[in-house]
């Protein structure tokens, strides 16, 4: 019957039926909607407001708004915000607890007086209408309305995969993941390297970004796209903004690719492309900082030559198994095995990419691809920590490609194994060590008559040094010059310790004359020796005194 009924038609039993719903009891109501949803086929909800509906007004009319009669006044709010700041500042639900204690001792303090019925109304407030009164109180109290990162709802879309949520997938599901290339500070813009690895046979492909935005981002995995045997099927992300943002979520779901994402603060999740970003990337580029879009040309294609050598040539272990014993964790692998392998022996790779894989497989010369990286990396090596404008000076790129070139290069293999490190990226850079230049001080005028008070005295201290100066020139000397005389004092004893030592040895006064007869001692018929630590005391107190002497003479000695 709905579908019979007019639009002008269903106004015209709304409007036959609203004073009778209006003056109705409440039983009576239900059996006027019943009526109305059965003879319109609206929903109930939708009756009602159509009922509730006040008359539309004609031109020229006014329309009498009907004020809502506030309960909770200024008074109350305030009262609220007492009680909210004597609470500790906790939530409306523990606040409406909390009241019946509070509102006391802040009377008894003075800090509200309120009448009964204001008394009343705040002992009844609801804990939703606590929270909603004092929501600009709150936001002011916390500086202002915190604003919500965009990339937050769109990574509650994306559903999450952990590392035991693959179970085997065809070979087009990658794990994408980003190295910063930022040295041992992140600030400013550097380049950032996208990897992306499949997971089920490892085939691996770096890309260098300049920076992280999501435009670079979905450029990187389209040319990715063109890079793997096969076509992309998902990808799983982190939870980088990079990533969980309206540009690069938008597009893979445009192209039909499935995309997850790991847990937060669990690089388990992504321990296969975890794995190449060490085994891969930061073997090839190290840690220092690299920027500039030469830089990243450079790094284009040194990972040209690296996806074929890493790819094609170099095995990698694959979990097996993985299991417990109590405390202990055993993991078993399989044989390690190239991507090319994995990918020739998966039965979902058709045939037409295995051959193509063939074919490329046999073009290829190891030796010459691994040229090829040792080349780019001298040249990347001159640039690590270096700035864009500081690499304008080095000299540009160039291939080596030739069979000369690699046959060279094999001759060196083994031999230069001693050298050092053959990758450029991971050498570190020497700095000449800053040599200390001594500082003039104000004591350097003074030297000469410091050495001849010495002469004089040899038990002056630095303090009375200090006296002496201060006492001439006031203006320049202090309490505090004490240090550096002390310092000057010190130096001056050494040095002419040093030079005593040097011109012969000590007088007869410190030599003892060996005894005759046996070494031991066994014929020695005199009194008895002092016991050993009357001995030791004795012979500090003859160096103790000897060293007073030695600063004494070294002092009153002539220079030269």
């Amino acid at each position: 019957m709905a579908g019979k009924i007019s639009m002008g038609a269903r106004r015209e039993v709304v409007s036959a039926v609203k004073e009778r719903y209006r003056s109705a009891k409440r039983a009576e109501k239900g059996r006027i909607l019943d009526e109305l949803c059965a003879t319109t086929g609206w929903h109930r909800k939708h009756a009602v407001r159509a009922l509730r509906q006040r008359e539309t007004i004609g031109p020229g009319e006014v329309e009498t708004t009907r004020k809502q009669r506030r309960r909770y006044g200024a008074t109350i709010k305030d009262a609220l915000t007492a009680l909210w700041e004597a609470s500790d500042r906790v939530c409306g639900k523990r606040l409406k607890v909390m009241i019946p204690t509070l509102l006391p001792a802040l009377e008894q303090h003075g800090r509200l007086q309120l009448g009964q019925s204001d008394r009343d109304r705040v002992l009844a407030i609801s804990a939703a209408t606590i929270d909603r009164l004092l929501v600009d109180v709150k936001i002011a109290a916390s500086g202002g309305r915190r604003r919500r990162r965009f990339y937050s709802a769109i990574r509650r879309e994306v559903p999450i995969r952990t590392f035991n949520d693959w179970n085997s997938p065809v070979p087009g599901f990658c794990e994408v993941d980003m190295v910063a290339h930022g040295g041992t500070s992140v600030a400013g813009s550097f380049i950032q390297t996208l990897t992306m690895v499949d997971v089920a046979t490892g085939w691996t492909e770096c890309l260098p970004l300049l920076t992280r935005e999501g435009s670079l981002v979905v450029e990187a995995i389209n040319r990715a796209q063109s890079l793997f045997p096969w076509l992309l099927c998902g990808v799983d992300f982190d939870n980088d903004s990079a990533f969980m943002n309206d540009v690069v979520v938008p597009w893979c779901r445009e192209q039909k690719l499935e995309v997850t994402r790991s847990r937060a603060y669990k690089k388990n999740d992504q321990a296969f492309v975890e794995q190449k970003n060490g085994a891969v990337v930061r073997r090839l580029m190290g840690y220092g900082r690299f920027d500039g879009v030469e830089t990243a040309r450079m790094m284009g294609r040194l990972y040209a030559a690296a996806r074929l050598y890493v790819n094609f040539f170099q095995p990698s272990f694959k979990l097996k198994e993985k299991r417990r014993e109590g405390a202990k964790v055993i993991k078993r692998y399989h044989l390690p095995s190239t991507p090319y392998e994995r990918a020739l022996a998966h039965p979902k790779v058709t045939a037409a990419v295995k051959k193509r894989l063939r074919d490329q497989y046999r073009s290829l010369d190891p030796v010459a691809l691994l040229a090829e990286i040792r080349a780019t990396q001298e040249e990347l090596g001159n640039r690590v920590d270096r700035r864009a404008g500081q690499a304008r000076g080095l000299q540009p790129a160039h291939t080596s490609t030739l069979p000369a070139t690699a046959a060279t290069f094999a001759k060196t293999l083994g031999k230069t194994a001693t050298v050092g490190e053959p990758r450029a990226t991971h050498r570190r850079t020497r700095r000449p060590y800053k040599t200390r230049v001594r500082m003039p001080s104000k004591l350097d005028p003074h030297i000469a008559a410091i050495e001849a008070w010495l002469a004089e005295q040899p038990q002056l201290t630095a303090l009375a040094i200090v006296g002496r100066l201060r006492e001439k020139y006031p203006e320049e000397f202090g309490k505090r010059q004490h240090s550096i005389v002390q310092r000057l004092l010190r130096a001056l004893r050494r040095r002419a310790a040093e030079r005593l030592v040097a011109q012969g040895p000590l007088d007869d006064a410190m030599t003892a004359a060996p005894l005759p007869g046996v070494v031991d001692g066994s014929g020695y018929v005199g009194p008895d020796p002092p016991t050993a630590p009357l001995v030791e005391q004795a012979g500090k107190a003859i160096w103790r005194d000897r060293l007073i002497d030695i600063g004494s003479s070294s002092a009153m000695a002539p220079s030269g």
